[in-house]
């Protein structure tokens, strides 16, 4: 039994990230392992609570992974039951570890105590690197197979969790994948200083191991129709991602070259850094070769979230000149809130990235105006505006404030202003699924977005958390095994209109 006092033995502790100077040099991940000393500390600070919020889908984490049950493995050093806890629930903790934005620590008990919160991310992340350690990921085929056939088409980490649980029910499981290598996102549009993708591949030659069959640089739709996977496959899984990125076609100036989207620059800065292999930065360009490259610009990223921190991030490491990042609302407070955040609900505080500490200015409470034209059509500048902005009847008003417009260089601008669901798609009329109104695919209360063709993750439920996308993938797959006539249970579906309350 834990110590309940043990909380109050130690304070919140994270491992030192990689000194500045050497990271922005290099494309390694900020965080270097823990010490075992460190977290076994850390994971002692779990109160293990009678009712723990950490792990409720409607304010934690909607994997329900078994937290305390981990931590106190973590604390009394059992490791393998520790590893062997943490996959009961999450298919990949290797990769919720180091990209979630840990909901389960602003539902940690210690907050409503006034303490900080137990490190769980980083204590998360320490036993799926164990596990790595110990037995690299052991293959766990089916001992019979069904006869049954699934396609999964998106390798994203909802495709590959489904993909994952229905090849260990004994279903024969095809994933196709349009790009050049299996991830989806996790691939192309997730920096290698937050996730080195050597932890894909580890996952990848596991999923081989247990019979899932990869096919990639197959877009569903153009290459091969609905028809001819409805005729190969017994059921279907979309799981596609919401990519459309929001932008501002309104705002004059947007045509300029110098504007895109910021996953444009993601994606092409991850392909140079794959094809380099070698972490060092080179210059990163758009399909059809033309330069987006921050080396010696300077670079005006539009958003204040997870993506524009990841633009900053790569902007740094490509020797940007000089980095504004523009935020529409006010600066948060760097604190809860409780009349407005009460725990343990998601607080709106000030986040700040390591690529923050890395360099660049914030600016918050300003709008675009304008990009401004060198004379060349190329962008020169960002005219920007203080602004105010009020909810009036679930609308956003964006008031400017007279007076207040002024001009910040820009050599590159990259709009990180969120997405706007899937992607309009021939295999989306193909397989008779329409987008609703969010550019999301409905699915009903069994994951069907059409008979015997499912949907889940941020195709289903809009751009969202990993954990989200695990959680639907997996749900998916037990939808999809009891669709089948599957003998056995896979892990309970969650409801699929269920919302985090993070997301509301």
């Amino acid at each position: 039994m834990p110590d309940p006092n043990g909380f109050l033995r130690y304070d919140r502790r994270l491992p030192a990230r990689r000194p500045v100077p050497v990271r922005i040099s290099d494309w390694r991940e900020v965080y270097p392992p823990a010490g075992e000393e460190l977290i076994r500390e850390q994971a002692t600070r779990c109160m293990d609570c009678g009712i723990p919020f950490c792990h409720s889908d409607t304010a934690g984490c909607p994997l329900g992974n078994r937290i305390p049950d981990w931590n106190d493995l973590v604390r009394t050093g059992n490791w393998d039951a520790a590893v062997e806890s943490l996959h009961a629930t999450n298919n990949f903790p290797e990769f919720t570890g180091r990209l979630c934005p840990a909901p389960c620590e602003a539902a940690c008990v210690l907050g409503l105590g006034g303490q900080q919160p137990v490190t769980i991310k980083q204590v998360e992340v320490e036993i799926a690197d164990a596990a790595v350690a110990r037995d690299g990921l052991r293959p766990r085929p089916a001992s019979t197979p069904t006869g049954r056939s699934v396609a999964v088409v998106g390798s994203g980490p909802a495709g590959l969790a489904a993909a994952q649980q229905l090849a260990r029910a004994g279903h024969t499981v095809t994933v196709y994948e349009r790009d050049d290598a299996i991830g989806g996102l996790l691939r192309y549009g997730i920096p290698d200083f937050k996730l080195e993708k050597q932890h894909i591949d580890k996952r990848l030659a596991q999923l081989t191991a247990e019979g899932v069959r990869f096919r990639t640089g197959v877009h569903v739709g153009v290459d091969v129709t609905a028809e001819q996977i409805r005729a190969e496959h017994d059921a279907v899984l979309l799981a596609c991602g919401a990519l459309q990125g929001r932008d501002t076609p309104e705002t004059p100036g947007r045509e300029l070259r110098g504007v895109h989207q910021a996953m444009s620059h993601l994606v092409a800065a991850n392909r140079v850094v794959a094809a380099a292999g070698d972490g060092r930065p080179a210059l990163a360009a758009l399909p059809d070769g033309t330069p987006i490259d921050a080396a010696g610009k300077h670079v005006v990223i539009i958003g204040g979230g997870d993506t524009a921190a990841d633009c900053l991030g790569v902007a740094h490491r490509q020797g940007a000149a000089g980095v504004h990042q523009l935020d529409l609302y006010p600066q948060p407070p760097t604190e809860r809130d409780a009349a407005r955040d009460p725990w343990p609900t998601w607080p709106w505080l000030l986040r700040n990235y390591p690529a923050h500490e890395e360099g660049g200015e914030r600016v918050f409470a300003v709008a675009v105006q304008e990009f401004v034209d060198d004379g060349t059509g190329q962008v020169r500048a960002v005219r920007i505006a203080e602004v105010t902005v009020k909810k009036v009847d679930g609308r956003r008003i964006v008031t400017p404030l007279p007076g207040s417009e002024r001009e910040i260089p820009a050599d590159l601008v990259l709009l990180a202003i969120g997405f706007e669901g899937t992607e309009e798609q021939p295999l989306l009329a193909q397989f008779g699924v329409t987008r609703n109104g969010r550019g999301a695919v409905d699915a009903r209360g069994d994951w069907q977005a059409a008979d015997g063709v499912f949907v889940a993750g941020d195709m289903h439920r809009g751009a969202s958390l990993i954990v989200w996308a695990i959680a639907e993938g997996r749900a998916a797959a037990a939808a999809i095994h009891a669709y089948l006539g599957g003998v056995g249970e896979l892990p309970a579906p969650v409801d699929p209109a269920r919302q985090p309350l993070a997301a509301r």
